[in-house]
This record gives structure tokens, C-alpha cells and sequence, in this order.
């Protein structure tokens, strides 16, 4: 039984697909919280999001700043366009929230930074929703790596590539509101993923390039319907080759669309001295033992003690939840830090600006 004082008080802003998909039903599942606001631009939307997920004296509003006058909320999930994640991020902080932003943290490092300064200047929590740490295979990865298992990482690939599935709905592909196309919206769990395994957030120089190749084809075959080429201004395929200031070095494929039959999204492979591991068929760890060869392969399927005590292990999403929610309870670091998220803009800015210039970009 959770007492009034473990209550967690939640205003949601925006109340389209992901929080509709993610943040809303996951909180919805957790003890001791409660959905108490809803804004989003379109009324109904969170007047919808109240009927499902709310108190039954929860508030609507369109206006977010509205929201952020109460009081009584403790924690504000952020779940807008990339474009405003930043400046509502920061006045939520300012208001006395701590804020669960959805990835990726803002549209460039200026708008991050700004996240960044005004946490460490409130004191408030802040995290970025990384969901796919989560998930029981990144979970067995990460804490290889914390043993030693790997050794020195040195180099690695991280993997988001979709065959044909591009997003149709919402502004997905509205280069203004997102700030680019699957380089920062399925690339960036990729990087993230990497990064935290290498446990490396300091990168030198990156590489590199865009391609608006498939924007236009009316003969599109896409999991989703199909697109209206006028209004896919972002890219559908990025690639880049970063170089990290210790030498490692990682590629980064991210594509909505590209015509291959190698389609592997939120995974990543790492190499090091001691051994090597990829999440291209399951996890796989790869090494050699008695001047032998292997290949470890662990069974996810026959499930395990869970994570979290009594959370499913293989809901990424909840588990998200469940750790941001009792970080707050207990006002210790989540899982995913603003000092990191930062590091993935500032990755990814680097590569949209090389593909613009043709250039390197120094960090």
C-alpha cells in the first residue's frame, strides 16, 4: 500500500503517439502514481488522455505554462516535437519539476545545453527517454562490459536500418519541427545504446553524410502507407564515422528507408580486446578461449529474475518508468543522465553539419 507522501504527481505535455504509446500506459501500471494533467495543442487529444490515464479531477489545458503553475505536480513528462523540447524542458525545470524529456534530449546542443544548465542550476532531475537500455539483452551487454568482459572497446557499429518503414503520421518527416529524419529518431537509440556500453562520452571528429536518395519515389512499398514526397523535407538515410578522443572509433548507419535486406534497428555490435558482442541475432558474445574460438549465446526466451522486483523484464518502457519514477522517490540519478544525453546531440549535430559541409566537424 503506497502512503499520500510515495504519491508521484504527473503532468503530461503533449498527448500524441508516444505518449499515447509509451509514457502514458507505463505510468499508468506503477503504484503510488498519479496522471493529475494533460496539455496538448489539440484539446481533445488530452481530454482523451484524461478519460484513459487520469485522476478524475485531473486538468486540461492547451497551454503549458498553465500546467506548470501547479503546484502539486511533481513530475512533467515532455513528450512534444523535438523542436520544443528544449525551452518547455527548461521552464518545467524552473517551475520545480523534474522532467522525463522523450529522446532525442533537443533539435542541437545549444537547446541541450540550455537543459543541461538549467537541471544543474534548479537541482531538479532531469533524463532523456532512452528506452532501449532497458530492454533484458542491452541489460546483459552493459554489465559484461562493467566486468571486463570486453576489454578495451575500440571499435563499434550502431545499427538502426529499416528496409521501408517510414513514419507517416505526426511530423515525423517536417524537417523544421524534428530537426532531421532516422538519423535522430531511431539513430540516436542506437548511438545511445553504443556510447553506454563503451561507457565513452568524449568524441574528437566525425564524418558525415545524407540522403534525400528515396523522397520521391511514388512507387514506395512502405510498412506504413505511403508518404507524400512534398512533405518529406528530412533525410532518409544517414551515415557517420565518429572518432572518439581515445581513438575508438564508431560507425552509425540510421535509414527509414534504403534498399537492403540487413534491417537492424536500436542495436548495436562493440569490439574490444578481450572479446566482442553484436545484437544482430539475439545477443551474441564472441572470443577466444584455450586458443579456441566461441561464440555465447544466452537464452533470453526462458525468462529470469526480474530487473526491477515484480517488473516484467521484457517491457523496456515500464522498466524506463519504474527506475525514472523511483529515482525521484529517492532523489538519486536515473538510468539515462543529461550529461550523456548531450554527448548523442552533440554526435548527431555533428553529423547532419559534415553531410551539409562535406567537411569534418570538430568537436
Amino acid at each position: 500500500m503506497t502512503s499520500a507522501s510515495d504519491i508521484v504527481r504527473v503532468g503530461i505535455i503533449g498527448c500524441g503517439g508516444i505518449a499515447n504509446g509509451k509514457h502514458m500506459p507505463s505510468l499508468h501500471k506503477l503504484e503510488g502514481v498519479q496522471m493529475v494533467a494533460f496539455c496538448d495543442l489539440i484539446i481533445e487529444r488530452a481530454e482523451e488522455a484524461k478519460k484513459m490515464y487520469g485522476t478524475e479531477d485531473a486538468k486540461v489545458y492547451t497551454d503549458y505554462k498553465q500546467l506548470l503553475e501547479d503546484k502539486t505536480i511533481d513530475v512533467v513528462h515532455v513528450c512534444t516535437p523535438n523542436r520544443s523540447h528544449s525551452f518547455i524542458t527548461v521552464d518545467a525545470l524552473e517551475a520545480g519539476k523534474h522532467v522525463m524529456c522523450e529522446k532525442p534530449m533537443a533539435i542541437n546542443s545549444i537547446e541541450a545545453q540550455k537543459m543541461l544548465d538549467a537541471a544543474k542550476r534548479t537541482g531538479k532531475l532531469l533524463t532523456i527517454g532512452y528506452q532501449t537500455r532497458q530492454s533484458a539483452e542491452a541489460q546483459f551487454i552493459k554489465h559484461e562490459a562493467e566486468i571486463g568482459t570486453f576489454g578495451d572497446i575500440y571499435f563499434a557499429r550502431a545499427c538502426a536500418v529499416r528496409r521501408r518503414a517510414v513514419p507517416t503520421w505526426g511530423v515525423f518527416l517536417n524537417e523544421y519541427e524534428q530537426g532531421g529524419g532516422p538519423l535522430i529518431d531511431i539513430g540516436t537509440h542506437a548511438l545511445d545504446l553504443t556510447l553506454w556500453f563503451m561507457d565513452n562520452y568524449k568524441p574528437k571528429y566525425c564524418v558525415g553524410t545524407a540522403y534525400h536518395a528515396l523522397n520521391n519515389d511514388t512507387n514506395q512499398g512502405n510498412a506504413w502507407g505511403s508518404w507524400d514526397p512534398e512533405k518529406f523535407t528530412v533525410e532518409d538515410s544517414a551515415f557517420g564515422f565518429i572518432v572518439m578522443e581515445n581513438g575508438a572509433t564508431i560507425s552509425l548507419d540510421a535509414t527509414w528507408a534504403l534498399n537492403t535486406l540487413e534491417v537492424r534497428e536500436a542495436c548495436c555490435q562493440i569490439c574490444g580486446t578481450k572479446a566482442g558482442a553484436d545484437m544482430f541475432d539475439g545477443v551474441r558474445i564472441n572470443g577466444i578461449r584455450q586458443n579456441k574460438q566461441y561464440v555465447f549465446k544466452p537464452q533470453f526466451e526462458a525468462g529470469g529474475a526480474a530487473f526491477y522486483e515484480g517488473i516484467d523484464d521484457n517491457d523496456p518502457p515500464l522498466k524506463e518508468a519504474y527506475q525514472w519514477i523511483q529515482a525521484v522517490r529517492q532523489n538519486k540519478n536515473p538510468t539515462v543522465l543529461p550529461e550523456q544525453a548531450i554527448v548523442i546531440t552533440k554526435i548527431l549535430e555533428g553529423i547532419y553539419t559534415s553531410a551539409k559541409t562535406g567537411d569534418i566537424f570538430r568537436f
